[in-house]
Parts: C-alpha cells; sequence; structure tokens
C-alpha cells in the first residue's frame, strides 16, 4: 500500500484510508437505492440498473485509485440520470438505448479531451457565473422529481402544482424521512442520506409501503445481482442535430460537475500545489471518462464524481487508498442487490432534496449585481425545474447570456468557443 499509493508522503496510513473509503461508501450509497428508481422510470429494468451502478461505480473509483491516487469516488451522477430519464427519454422522445449511446460517446470524447487541453475551452466558454447557476438549477430540478415521486407535489388543472395530501401514504412517510435525515445531516453523522433512507424504508414496512415485488415470502437478504443492460445501445439518431443537442448536454454538465468536485475535494484534503492545481488532473478526468463509457456500456447514466467524496476526506482520506476501498465496497454490495432494491420512492425522495440542498451552496456566490450575468444565471436555474429539463435551463442561459452581453456593448467578454455553442442552440429551434 505505501508503494502504491505513498501513503507517508501524504501523512496518512492503511487504517485511516481504509475508514475514510467506508466514509465514503456510506455518505454515496445512496445511489444504489436512487439510481435504480429513476432510470426505471425511463423502462430499464431496476435491477439490471442496480448491477450496473454498482459495477460502474466500482471500475471508475478503482480507475481513479491507481491512475490519479486522489481520494475521489466516482458513481452515476444525479441530476445526469434525471436529465437522462426526464428530458431524453420522456421529454425528447428518445429511447433509453439511444440515451446510453449519448453517454457512451460523450465518455468517448470526454476520453479524447482528457489527453488535450480542449476541455479547458470548452470549460471557459461559460461564465464563472453560468456554471454555478447549472449546479443551483439542477439542485431545485432533483427536489422537485424526489417530491413529486413521493406525491408532496402534485399536478393540479388550476395551478398546475399543489400540495399533495401529506397527511397519509407516501408523501407522509417521505416527509419522516426528510426530518429524519435532515437531523442526521444536521449532526454531521456520517451516511447520514445513507441511514435516513434505510430508517425511512423500515418506517415504511408497517405502514405497508415498504414491499418486495414478489412478496414477502420470496425475499431473501442476498442473492445473484441481475445481469445489466451491456451493449443496448442505438446508433440511429446520432446523426441528427437533435440527438447532438443531448450529446452535448451531457457532455457539459459532466465538465462543469467534474472539474468542480476535483477542485473542491482536493482543496479540502489540502491536495492542491504551489499553483492551486489540482494534481494529476489528467489522470483523474480519464478516470471518469472511462467509468463514464463503461456505464453506458453496462447500462447506466453518466458516471462522475462526487463531492460526496469530501466526507471521506474529512475522515482523514488522502490517496487513491480510499477510493480504491470505496469500489470495493460497490463490487460487495452487488450482492445485496434485494435489500436496496426493496426500499420504496417514498424513502428515496428525502435523499433527492437533501441533495437538491446541497447543490444550492453556489447560489450565494453568483453576481446577480450585474444584470448580464444575473439574469441568464436566473433563467439557467428556473427553466429547468419549471421546464422540468436540464437541457433547457443550459441553453436560455447560454442563449440570454450572448445576447445580453451582445446588446449592452460586452460582446468582447463572450469567448470564441461560447459563440459556437451560441450557434449551435440555436439552430436547434429550427430542428424539429
Amino acid at each position: 500500500m505505501e508503494k502504491l499509493f505513498k501513503l507517508k508522503e501524504h501523512g496518512t496510513d492503511a487504517r485511516t484510508e481504509l475508514l475514510a473509503g467506508l466514509t465514503t461508501f456510506l455518505t454515496m450509497a445512496y445511489i444504489l437505492a436512487v439510481n435504480p428508481g429513476i432510470l426505471g422510470d425511463a423502462g430499464m429494468d431496476r435491477g439490471a440498473v442496480f448491477t450496473a451502478t454498482a459495477l460502474a461505480s466500482a471500475i471508475a473509483s478503482i480507475v481513479m485509485a491507481f491512475a490519479a491516487n486522489l481520494p475521489i469516488a466516482l458513481a452515476p451522477g444525479m441530476g445526469l440520470n434525471a436529465f437522462f430519464t426526464y428530458t431524453v427519454v420522456l421529454g425528447m422522445g428518445y429511447s433509453w438505448q439511444t440515451a446510453l449511446t449519448a453517454v457512451f460517446l460523450e465518455g468517448l470524447l470526454f476520453i479524447i479531451l482528457s489527453f488535450v487541453n480542449v476541455r479547458e475551452a470548452i470549460v471557459n466558454s461559460v461564465p464563472l457565473n453560468l456554471k454555478k447557476a447549472v449546479a443551483v438549477g439542477i439542485g431545485i430540478f432533483i427536489t422537485l422529481i424526489g417530491m413529486k415521486g413521493a406525491g408532496i407535489i402534485v399536478s393540479n388543472p388550476a395551478t398546475l402544482v399543489s400540495l399533495g395530501n401529506v397527511t397519509e401514504g407516501t408523501a407522509l412517510l417521505a416527509f419522516i424521512g426528510l426530518i429524519i435525515t435532515a437531523i442526521l445531516y444536521a449532526l454531521k453523522v456520517h451516511g447520514a442520506i445513507l441511514i435516513g433512507i434505510i430508517a425511512t424504508t423500515l418506517i415504511g414496512i408497517p405502514m405497508g409501503i415498504t414491499a418486495p415485488y414478489g412478496g414477502w415470502e420470496s425475499f431473501s437478504l442476498m442473492s445473484m445481482p441481475a445481469a445489466p443492460h451491456a451493449f443496448a445501445l442505438d446508433f440511429s439518431n446520432v446523426l441528427t442535430l437533435k440527438f447532438f443537442t443531448v450529446f452535448f448536454s451531457f457532455l457539459f454538465v459532466d465538465i462543469f460537475d467534474t472539474v468542480g468536485t476535483l477542485v473542491g475535494v482536493s482543496t479540502q484534503a489540502g491536495l492542491l500545489d504551489k499553483n492551486g492545481n489540482v494534481p494529476r488532473v489528467k489522470q483523474a478526468l480519464l478516470a471518469d471518462a472511462i467509468g463514464t463509457s463503461a456505464g453506458a456500456l453496462l447500462g447506466t447514466s453518466t458516471v462522475t464524481s462526487y463531492i460526496e467524496s469530501s466526507a471521506g476526506v474529512a475522515a482523514g482520506g488522502r490517496t487513491g487508498l480510499t477510493s480504491l476501498t470505496t469500489g470495493a465496497l460497490f463490487l460487495l454490495a452487488l450482492l445485496f442487490s434485494p435489500l436496496f432494491l426493496l426500499i420504496p420512492g417514498a424513502a428515496t425522495a428525502p435523499a433527492l432534496i437533501i441533495v437538491g440542498f446541497l447543490m444550492m451552496k453556489p447560489v450565494t456566490e453568483i453576481d446577480f449585481s450585474d444584470p448580464t450575468e444575473g439574469i441568464p444565471s436566473f433563467l439557467a436555474i428556473v427553466m429547468m425545474p419549471f421546464c422540468y429539463s436540464i437541457a433547457e435551463g443550459i441553453v436560455y442561459g447560454v442563449l440570454s447570456y450572448v445576447v445580453l452581453k451582445v446588446c449592452t456593448g460586452k460582446a468582447k467578454q463572450i469567448p470564441l468557443v461560447t459563440w459556437a455553442v451560441f450557434a449551435i442552440f440555436v439552430l436547434r429551434f429550427f430542428i424539429h
């Protein structure tokens, strides 16, 4: 371990790293319960998605451990899985096989970008305020998905949406879970989200909400994992501009989510070099890209670096041994798929709401004093939940940014790559 991960050089030891890896796993293992539910809405088999989620998370985290030696774990990203299901499949009418194809091709391009400096150009093409707004918008969108799935928010022909019946059923259970999870998180309990999911699931048993699909008679704690939707790709739509918009949106969100996580976690761990750069960032981005491509081939949405890795860093994780431990635990979780698939939507809703809360933090850093920065950021944030689409938030954020800058004599502030993105988004209005 010392030779592989240079533990002493980083001021840590094997025991600390193993505990940090366990902490990271407990903090992000909710994805094993949430991801099958979200992708299941796209028509995918929940058992197959569970297997793909665990395998892709393990592969990407282990590659991160050995290639970049960073304490950052990876898994299918929240927000990206919602974009996959609710925008690409249910909103745009694509099959989940086509959506997986977009994720796969995005991962391949990300691998190429990891070896050259194009990724910096793409990152720099979008204003800093708009990058932060995208994260905030996704957070609100995820919260809406959680509340809708639990019946807290329901449709209303007069007001579009309204409050559901929160005194019984799934909505009541979700509120109970939210209170439990919020208290645990406020008390800084490691794995607060996962513990909240478990507690809510158990409470749902006497309420008649938590129950296996085949009935309790056929339920077992352990079983062989279901086969994933391996190599279920569909390339029939890849040459359309509409598909390119989907592809670019996956790439856009993945790049900024990954870069933000790498910078944030590395800063917390004190790993930045003297110039403030993330060490071995090229290898870290490569691990992310490999995880995304492998995940798509296995049958899951975009794999990305998890900000929950900061919990492992807080527990002392400083090297790739932390992410290796997390990856190994994802493999172990494959044996317990019945437990994770038992979890009802009412138990994962609190997790989605808390994750939405965590993604709200960048809103305090957005410069709303400058209308040419604030208005595009605002539109990016509100268009995501109101249109039930992450893509629309990104599109209208970029479009309004360019228009406002040009009309206020600030066109010189617009990077060349941003103009290219703007042109692509304008063209999509003429493609049906």
